[in-house]
C-alpha cells in the first residue's frame, strides 16, 4: 500500500435531493425526499433536513411519509442527475486519468497517477480545489476523503459529510479504524455484522484481535482473509479507470400485482424492447437473454437462454423472453418483471438469427397487436404530470409540478436563480398552454450551443491536470485533517 494519501474518494452530498433543492428555491432548507411515490416505492435520496426525521435511502416510501409527513416528495429526474454527474466526472478526469465511478455521485480518483498530488499537502490542496470547482460548476457540494487506499478514502469521505474534507494521515490508520464498528468495513453488511456480534466481535479492533484463522472459520476463506486484511488497514485494490459492462437490463415494479397472463406477456415484450434500446445506445449486443419474475409472495425466479451468437435484434430478444416466460407460473400474480441481456459483445451476428420470410410475415400481425395492447395500457385518460418534473406555461414561464389529480395540476413557477420561492398556480391537466419542459441548468456557465451544451471544450473545468510543487497552502474551503 502506498504511503501518501493520494487516493481521493468523492461523494456528492444527498445528491438527488440536493439537486432538487438547488433547482427549486422554495425547497431550499426544507425536507425533500426523492424516490418512487407509488405504494411500493422506496427512497432514493433524502435531504439532510429529512434525515433528521429518520428518513434514509432504501426505506419504503410509505414509512418515510409517516416519519416526515410534511416533506416534499418528488419523482427522480434521471436525465437531470446524469447531466450534473457528467460535469462532476469531467472535473475528476481533469485531475487524473484514473477515475473509477461507483455511481452517478461517487467515484475514486488516483491523484498520483495524474500528477495532481504526491504528498499530504498537495493532496489536501487538490481535494479542496476540487470541492470549490464542483460548487462553481454545479452549485452543489461534495465531500472528499483522502487516504493511502480506497477503503480508507471512502471512510474518510463519510467522516467529512456533509460538505467537508478529511485526510487520514499516514501511520494513523490502525488507531483510527480500531474503535469503529465492523460495519464500517466494505463487505460487512447487516447479516455479517449480526453474525460477528453474536460471537462478541463489534469493533474493528476486536476483528483484528480475533485473528485470521478464526475469521476464516467464521466467515469462510475468501471473506475471512479479506476482512482480516482490512482490519489491519491493508487494502491493495487499485483505482480502475474502466469497468467492463457485464449486462444490460431493465425492470419494472408494479403498484398492483399483475394476474392476467396476457398482460404479463405484453409487459415482457415491452421490457425486451427497452432493453434492446439500451443495448444499441451502448453499441453492444449479447448472447444470453435473462428473464426475471418476482411473484406475489416475493419469491424471485430467473430464467435464461443462451443464443448461438450475440444479437441486438429486438425480435430475437422478444421471442427469447417469451419462451422463457412459458416456463414460469404467474398464476398468483406478478409484482416485478425484468429482461436483461448478458454475454455482451461490440458486434452482432444477426444472420444467425434471421427468420424465414414467411415466419416474419406471420409474426407481424402479432407484433402489431402487441403494440396496440401496450398503447392501450399506456395512454392515460388525461395528461399525466409527474411530481417534481419540469413544465413550461405559455404565460407564466418555467416551473415544476407540485402535484396533480382530479383533472387538475398544481405548478410552482420558479427557476434555479429565482431569488424568492415562486408563485403557485393550478390548471386543468389538458390546458394547452402547459407542456413538459427540460430541466434548467443549476449554474449559468456561459454561452450555449443550440443543443444546450456549453460552448468551448474546457468551459466546465478549470482544475489543472497537475499542481506545481511550488504551490503551497492549507487547502482552504473548510478542509480538516482527522487522524
Amino acid at each position: 500500500m502506498r504511503n501518501a494519501p493520494t487516493i481521493l474518494h468523492l461523494d456528492m452530498d444527498a445528491f438527488f435531493a440536493s439537486a432538487e433543492q438547488a433547482s427549486k428555491p422554495s425547497l431550499r432548507g426544507k425536507a425533500v425526499v426523492v424516490g418512487g411515490l407509488g405504494p411500493r416505492g422506496v427512497v432514493a435520496t433524502a435531504s439532510y433536513e429529512a434525515r433528521v426525521f429518520g428518513v434514509h435511502s432504501a426505506m419504503p416510501m410509505a414509512q418515510a411519509r409517516r416519519l416526515a409527513p410534511n416533506a416534499a416528495y418528488l419523482v427522480p429526474r434521471g436525465g437531470f442527475y446524469r447531466t450534473i454527474s457528467e460535469q462532476v466526472m469531467r472535473l475528476l478526469h481533469g485531475l487524473s486519468p484514473l477515475v473509477e465511478p461507483l455511481s452517478l455521485d461517487e467515484a475514486f480518483v488516483d491523484l498520483e497517477a495524474g500528477g495532481a498530488a504526491w504528498d499530504e499537502e498537495s493532496a489536501r490542496l487538490a481535494g479542496s480545489r476540487l470541492r470549490t470547482e464542483i460548487r462553481a460548476v454545479t452549485g452543489l457540494t461534495g465531500s472528499v476523503g483522502l487516504a493511502a487506499s480506497k477503503m480508507l478514502a471512502k471512510i474518510a469521505s463519510e467522516q467529512a459529510k456533509p460538505d467537508g474534507l478529511v485526510l487520514i494521515d499516514p501511520g494513523t490508520e490502525r488507531a483510527m479504524l480500531g474503535p469503529m464498528s465492523v460495519r464500517t468495513l466494505p463487505g460487512v453488511g447487516p447479516a455479517t455484522g449480526d453474525h460477528l456480534r453474536r460471537v462478541g466481535i463489534s469493533t474493528v479492533d476486536e476483528l483484528a484481535e480475533a485473528g485470521e484463522d478464526e475469521l476464516v472459520r467464521l466467515l469462510g476463506k475468501a471473506h475471512g482473509h479479506a476482512l482480516y486484511a482490512m482490519a489491519l488497514a491493508r487494502d491493495e485494490r487499485p483505482v480502475v479507470a474502466e469497468r467492463e459492462t457485464k449486462s444490460v437490463s431493465v425492470e419494472d415494479t408494479y403498484d398492483v400485482d399483475i394476474h392476467d397472463r396476457g398482460r404479463v406477456g405484453t409487459e415482457v415484450q415491452r421490457l425486451a424492447d427497452r432493453c434492446v434500446r439500451r443495448l444499441r445506445e451502448a453499441g453492444l449486443s449479447g448472447r444470453t437473454i435473462v428473464l426475471k419474475v418476482r411473484r406475489y409472495d416475493f419469491s424471485t425466479l430467473t430464467r435464461s437462454e443462451t443464443l448461438r451468437g450475440p444479437t441486438d435484434d429486438p425480435a430475437v430478444v422478444r421471442e427469447a423472453a417469451a419462451r422463457l416466460l412459458e416456463s414460469v407460473d404467474t398464476t398468483g400474480g406478478v409484482r416485478l418483471l425484468g429482461v436483461g441481456v448478458s454475454g455482451l459483445a461490440d458486434y452482432t451476428q444477426e444472420d444467425l438469427f434471421a427468420q424465414a420470410a414467411g415466419e416474419l410475415a406471420a409474426l407481424e400481425p402479432v407484433e402489431e397487436a402487441q403494440r396496440e395492447a401496450v398503447e392501450a395500457l399506456e395512454v392515460p385518460v388525461e395528461r399525466r404530470w409527474t411530481t417534481g418534473h419540469d413544465v413550461r406555461h405559455a404565460d407564466f414561464g418555467h416551473g415544476w409540478v407540485q402535484g396533480s389529480g382530479l383533472g387538475r395540476v398544481t405548478v410552482r413557477f420558479e427557476t434555479p436563480d429565482s431569488e424568492q420561492p415562486g408563485r403557485v398556480r393550478t390548471f386543468r391537466t389538458d390546458d394547452p398552454a402547459l407542456e413538459p419542459a427540460d430541466p434548467l441548468p443549476l449554474v449559468d456557465l456561459g454561452p450555449r450551443r443550440p443543443d444546450g451544451a456549453v460552448e468551448g471544450p474546457d468551459q466546465v473545468s478549470s482544475v489543472p491536470a497537475s499542481l506545481p510543487k511550488s504551490w503551497s497552502g492549507n487547502g482552504g474551503g473548510g478542509a480538516t485533517s482527522r487522524p
